[in-house]
């Protein structure tokens, strides 16, 4: 395991090097469904680093480069204005729902069995870089099974997470899972603060070969507390809680959590800066579903509430940024549909690595856009059920302006983002009917995948509960 020489910087860090130091012992040419298309070679010149952040529970309404004041975000607001920032980019409505989508690529239709689950006999994009030969790492929020051993078999070589074995306290006095172990913290340390460090001392420790980090950060999901930066902070808070304590979900702190959740993102984009490792590194930026429900932020001219858990827009438009120094232009705004099946392609694209043609993956690269070329995404594809019992799922298609739901539904989301007034049976302009028609072909295949998957599905649940 590499060694931990930033927590040799602060006091509290000495204690926590004297703890990892413990467990040193314990050691895109694609096949796509929708389009095929020449790949952009990027890694012609070497094999890039690649991180993909991961914040929970927030959408884009809360972010200064979306036009939002509520909170400052300025390290976020730097990868937007240092790369690209799109638009029109969807998460799942919850989070385990875009764990799994993200990691493989793949429509939930096709491979969620249930919430806090990542199917046993999925592959990532961590075990198809660690197979071309980059060394790997994930830390923040896990919510996925597997124990011990779940990180290395989907390709991560290295781990600090929380939530992985138990559910102790994530923010002050955490309890942790690192390379093996289980890790109490009980001295005032933040748990963001300690995930942060890891990804830190991690690439600092491989900067001379290709990595990757997927950092699912643990904050900013309730429990909303005050940090360390917060005149309200108590260290003490929780030292002798076995578990994590239920509540703290109302929005006195939100402010404080969105604060802290942009300083770690500022702490990884420092940190490559400093090991002048920037201009060789693709920084992805996300959020897992839209914001909780108790918060309400004004945005746009209007009270925009949370809608995490909801497949409306305030429960998946999320922000998605995408940074890279000589790679891709600074400051550039696309329009492009983006969910989170798209990540995997991209990310192995960029690296020059092919994706197994068996694992039939439903994303579409990114790389393109990155290279402004064009790129064809026509739509967005959502399967949600948050405890995937099959046969209950909302089902829907979208495009930057039309959503149409596989009951029959369809909204006009930019007019109606709440989804008010259904236009199914209305007269719509001409200049829209060929894509709406684009939209009700690609529902129909959609659902024909759904029903063949069903049974399949179905058997995998079951072979859970016995």
């Amino acid at each position: 395991m590499f060694q931990l020489s930033a927590f040799a910087r602060a006091g509290y860090r000495q204690s926590l090097s004297r703890r990892w130091a413990s467990l040193a012992g314990c050691g895109l040419l694609l096949c796509i469904l929708h389009v095929a298309y020449a790949p952009v070679v990027f890694a012609a010149e070497g094999k890039p680093n690649i991180v993909v952040i991961m914040a929970d529970d927030i959408g884009y309404e809360c972010l200064g480069c979306y036009g939002s004041k509520a909170y400052p975000t300025p390290n976020i607001d730097r990868l937007a204005a240092e790369g690209m920032r799109f638009e029109n980019a969807h998460a799942q409505p919850i989070c385990t729902p875009s764990r799994v989508q993200i990691m493989t690529g793949i429509y939930n239709n096709r491979n969620y069995i249930q919430f806090g689950l990542l199917d046993p006999k999925a592959t990532t994009f961590a075990n198809l870089l660690r197979d071309a030969g980059y060394e790997t790492c994930i830390a923040g929020k896990w919510q996925l099974q597997g124990g011990f051993e779940g990180p290395g078999k989907f390709g991560f070589n290295h781990y600090c997470l929380w939530q992985l074995t138990r559910r102790p306290s994530r923010y002050p006095n955490p309890g942790l899972e690192i390379d093996g172990k289980e890790v109490d913290f009980k001295n005032g340390e933040f748990g963001p603060d300690v995930v942060s460090d890891y990804v830190c001392d991690f690439m600092e420790a491989n900067q001379d070969k290709p990595f990757l980090v997927y950092y699912p950060m643990i904050a900013p999901h309730w429990p909303f507390l005050p940090t360390p930066d917060h005149p309200d902070w108590d260290p003490t808070m929780w030292r002798d809680k076995t578990n994590e304590p239920g509540g703290f979900k109302g929005p006195k702190y939100w402010d404080a959590m969105v604060r802290y959740t942009d300083k770690m993102v500022g702490k990884v984009l420092r940190k490559l800066d400093e090991l002048k490792l920037r201009e060789n590194t693709l920084v992805i930026w996300t959020g897992d579903n839209g914001t909780y429900t108790s918060i309400v932020t004004p945005f746009h001219g209007r009270d925009y509430r949370g809608g995490k858990g909801s497949p409306q827009d305030n429960g998946t438009h999320v922000g998605f940024l995408a940074s890279w120094p000589g790679k891709i232009k600074q400051g550039k705004v696309v329009a492009d549909l983006v969910d989170f099946s798209d990540v995997l392609p991209t990310v192995l694209e960029v690296a020059g690595v092919e994706i197994p043609q068996k694992l039939k993956i439903d994303g579409v690269s990114l790389a393109p856009v990155f290279a402004e070329k064009e790129r064809h995404k026509p739509y967005i594809y959502c399967w949600y059920e948050r405890n995937g019992m099959r046969g209950k799922a909302s089902q829907h298609v979208r495009d930057a302006k039309y959503k149409l739901y596989a009951d029959g539904r369809m909204f006009d989301v930019v007019a109606d983002p709440d989804e008010k007034k259904d236009l199914a049976g209305s007269d719509l302009p001409a200049q829209d009917a060929q894509r709406i028609e684009r939209l009700r072909d690609a529902l129909t295949k959609h659902v024909a995948v759904t029903e063949t998957s069903d049974p399949i599905q179905k058997k995998r649940r079951q072979d859970f509960k016995e």
